[in-house]
């Protein structure tokens, strides 16, 4: 059944939203609009009662629903604030509630939902996981189920957002950032606002790592991730609806691809404006407009921006903290050779001026030359290209290193490890979902058949477990080796080529 923008626009408008959410301020960012030169607005989505817009959808989905739905009860397959709109929507209207979550899903958010009272089933490691694990409870139980994304009352009770963005600015908005996940939520704003002020620029925001809308809209049809990276969990998804996917070809004016460091960095310019913490997919909206402006050079404009939830582990703000300086260009990491004798650490110093040290990390491992790890306080990115050729112009060998994964995840935390003992060593990094025993099992894939050399694991919450390992394959296993990361079934990328390895560990 096709969805036109018409009967869209009139589902909006006869959407029972307001019984259980608010009305949500579109709030002036000062900081960030004199940064970039426009007026930021934020539509502060991350203030109603479950922290989510998710609430807005799930509970016009379940209002329509009949005397006999309700009484079977509902369910839903979500990652965590779809989960709690309907717990909260139930509860509302003395439903009972099933709820299917990937288990990595953040704690703060399977909480929340067994607060509300509904019961949560943990299954897989992703989305798709668990609403494949839903589709087969719904046809057990006959329950009622209740679409995360890919339903008309979900999208026109997403689409309630423009109608306040409008109202409250009198349509004088140039542009709205919208977060894509499943795509229903810019399906419901991009329909009201196209249909009403079409010449407002509708754009949308994924993570480079969850860009299902952005390669469906380019392939000409819809188009299923083989993998995604979870850290924004809110909008991990595998493929975007049909309804959603059909509107964002009619609504959506482009999208915006971003990185993890732009996320924590917007993340930080959100709490320097409002004092509040959002989830990573609450702040994408606001990484991508900084990115359109700084590609555009747009100047002038007035350019809103959805923060989509404040659902936040607080256990991944050491990470968003350590990735946010990255993300806004304030730090460069740095790999330089300095002569090993006394004094050169100084006349380092002196060749890189006023500048501040953040983090320097060295340890012996030569009579002739030190390679030194240092991150150093710079103002953009092309202010960090200048330093290295500054530092290179003064006889100092400098690799920058601010874009590689391997530095800045492992190596920053394991400089001066070197072993003169190890055979051949294979260097490899790998990603798996993080929850509970899943060090265990990923050591347990990888058994006892090849010796470990080197181990570096980082667990951030909800983000997935990051492992660094060196193994000492013999070449006559090469093959063997290789054909074991091609079945083991985790994300793994070969490392002993990448230059952070070969100057602090190799």
């Amino acid at each position: 059944m096709s969805l036109t923008l018409d009967s869209l626009l009139r589902l909006i408008l006869t959407s029972r939203v307001y019984d259980v959410a608010e009305e949500t301020p579109l709030d002036d960012a000062p900081r960030l609009s004199r940064r970039l030169g426009s007026t930021v607005l934020l539509k502060r989505e991350d203030l109603q009662p479950v922290f989510s817009f998710k609430i807005r959808g799930a509970y016009n989905r379940i209002a329509h629903l009949s005397i006999d739905e309700r009484a079977r009860g509902v369910i839903t397959a979500s990652a965590g604030n779809h989960a709690q709109g309907v717990a909260f929507a139930a509860r509302h209207l003395g439903l009972d509630a099933v709820i299917v979550m990937p288990q990595t899903t953040p704690a703060i958010k399977v909480q929340a939902v067994r607060h509300m009272g509904a019961e949560v089933v943990l299954v897989g490691d992703s989305f798709d996981d668990a609403r494949a694990h839903c589709e087969t409870l719904t046809r057990e139980t006959g329950r009622t189920y209740i679409p995360p994304f890919d339903d008309p009352l979900v999208i026109a009770g997403q689409g309630t957002i423009a109608t306040e963005i409008l109202r409250h600015r009198s349509g004088d908005i140039d542009a709205i950032f919208v977060p894509i996940g499943g795509g229903g939520l810019i399906a419901g704003i991009g329909s009201y606002i196209k249909t009403l002020k079409p010449a407002i620029k509708v754009i949308g925001v994924e993570p480079f790592e969850a860009d299902a809308m952005h390669r469906s809209l380019h392939a000409g049809h819809r188009v299923s991730l083989e993998q995604v990276g979870i850290f924004a969990d809110g909008v991990a998804v595998r493929d975007v609806g049909v309804h959603t996917f059909d509107l964002a070809r009619q609504v959506v004016d482009e999208i915006v691809l971003v990185s993890n460091d732009e996320i924590c960095a917007a993340i930080k310019d959100v709490f320097d404006d409002t004092r509040s913490i959002t989830e990573p997919a609450g702040a994408l909206a606001v990484a991508g407009l900084r990115r359109w402006v700084g590609r555009t050079g747009t100047t002038g404009a007035r350019l809103a921006a959805v923060l989509s939830g404040a659902n936040m582990n607080f256990d991944r703000l050491r990470f968003v903290v350590e990735r946010a300086e990255m993300g806004e260009a304030r730090e460069a990491l740095l790999a330089v050779t300095i002569p090993e004798r006394p004094g050169a650490f100084r006349e380092f110093c002196a060749t890189i001026g006023r500048r501040v040290v953040t983090e320097f990390n060295y340890r012996l491992s030569g009579r002739r030359a030190a390679h030194i790890f240092v991150g150093v306080a710079i103002a953009s990115r092309q202010d960090a290209t200048a330093l290295a050729e500054t530092l290179t112009a003064r006889g100092y060998a400098t690799t920058d290193l601010s874009d590689n994964e391997l530095a800045k995840l492992h190596v920053r935390h394991m400089v001066g490890g070197r072993s003169p003992e190890v055979e051949r060593e294979v260097l490899c990094r790998f990603e798996f979902p993080e929850r509970p025993g899943a060090l265990m099992k990923f050591l347990d894939a990888l058994g006892d058949r090849w010796n470990i050399s080197l181990f570096h694991y980082r667990n951030h919450g909800a983000d997935p477990g990051r492992v660094f390992t060196g193994l000492e394959v013999p070449a006559t296993d090469e093959d063997a080796f290789q054909s074991f990361l091609d079945t083991l079934g985790y994300r793994y990328e070969r490392e002993s080529d990448n230059p952070a390895y070969s100057l602090f560990l190799g």
